[in-house]
C-alpha cells in the first residue's frame, strides 16, 4: 500500500498525538468523501422521517471544529459564519439553515472551520502536547487537549455514520474508505468531481 494513495491514513506505529490525529483525520476525510461533490438537492436529501441532511451536517461539523478550537481550547469566540444570535430562536440552527446555503457554500464553511481547526490544533500540541489543559472543564478542573481530541473524534464517528445513510440515498455511493488517491472537490461544481 502506497502511503500517498492513502494520505488519511494514521500511522502503524506512531506517538499518541500522532495516533489520534491520524484518527481524527481518517474521519475527517472519511466524512468529507461521504458529502462531497454534490449539488444542493443532493445535500438537503433526507432519509425517512429524519431532518438531517448532509448540508446541516457539513455545517454542524463546521460549527464544531471552530468551536472546540476557539471556545473548548482558549475561551474565545469561533468568530465568522459564527454568530451567537444565530442560534437565539433555534437550537438547531447550523442543521435547519444549510437547507439555505449553497453547496459551495456549505463546502466552503466545513473547508475552511478544517483549516483553521488544523492550525489551531498544531499550535497547541507544539505548545504543551496532549496533556496541555484548555480553557473548558468541569468546576475546578480542566480538560485536557486529549480530551477535545476524543471528544471530536466521537461527534465525526457518530456523523460519519449518519453520512454514509444520507449518501447511499442519494446515489448509492457505499464503502468504508475513500478510494486510493480521493482529494475533495473543495466547494466546487459537483461536475468534474
Amino acid at each position: 500500500m502506497d502511503s500517498s494513495d492513502f494520505p488519511w491514513e494514521p500511522p502503524l506505529a506512531g506517538t499518541e498525538a500522532e495516533h489520534l490525529v491520524g484518527a481524527l483525520e481518517r474521519l475527517r476525510t472519511t466524512f468529507r468523501w461521504k458529502a462531497d461533490g454534490l449539488d444542493a438537492a443532493g445535500l438537503r436529501t433526507r432519509v425517512g422521517a429524519s431532518s438531517l441532511t448532509l448540508g446541516g451536517l457539513l455545517k454542524h461539523l463546521a460549527f464544531v471544529e471552530d468551536y472546540t478550537f476557539t471556545a473548548k481550547l482558549s475561551g474565545e469566540a469561533p468568530g465568522a459564519p459564527w454568530r451567537r444570535e444565530d442560534w437565539d430562536d433555534d437550537e438547531d440552527w447550523e442543521f435547519t439553515s444549510a437547507a439555505g446555503d449553497t453547496a459551495e457554500d456549505l463546502y466552503g464553511f466545513w473547508d475552511g472551520a478544517v483549516e483553521r481547526s488544523r492550525a489551531r490544533l498544531g499550535a497547541a500540541l507544539a505548545d504543551g502536547g496532549l496533556d496541555r489543559l484548555v480553557h473548558v472543564g468541569a468546576g475546578e478542573h480542566r480538560a485536557s487537549l486529549r480530551r477535545l481530541i476524543c471528544d471530536l473524534i466521537e461527534e465525526y464517528g457518530r456523523h460519519t455514520g449518519q453520512a454514509d445513510l444520507l449518501r447511499e440515498a442519494v446515489d448509492g455511493l457505499v464503502g468504508e474508505d475513500p478510494p486510493p488517491g480521493w482529494r475533495a472537490c473543495s466547494g466546487r461544481s459537483p461536475v468534474g468531481c
